[in-house]
């Protein structure tokens, strides 16, 4: 009985919604013209902050091989 009047619930809902969106749709385009820009900022920060992160893993990356290499060359001068 429950699993009816969830699907029974979820109808009434989409219905109730559409029918505010038919009767504030004026209120729904001010509201997504108000959400729309600050959500584009956060996510340009996102991205800004991931693309940085990423520049700061591969220089990281590039030091280890470096050290790496430098160490190795060390230990062949050592054998030697």
């Amino acid at each position: 009985m429950g699993k009816f009047l969830a699907i029974l619930g979820g109808i009434v809902s989409i219905v109730l919604g559409v029918k505010g969106l038919i009767v504030w749709f004026d209120d729904f385009k001010v509201l997504l013209k108000g959400g729309i820009p600050p959500m584009l900022i956060f996510g340009g920060l996102i991205a800004l902050i991931a693309g940085i992160g990423e520049i700061k893993d591969a220089a990281a990356r590039a030091r280890e091989k470096k050290q790496e290499k430098k160490e190795g060359e060390q230990k062949q001068d050592i054998k030697k």
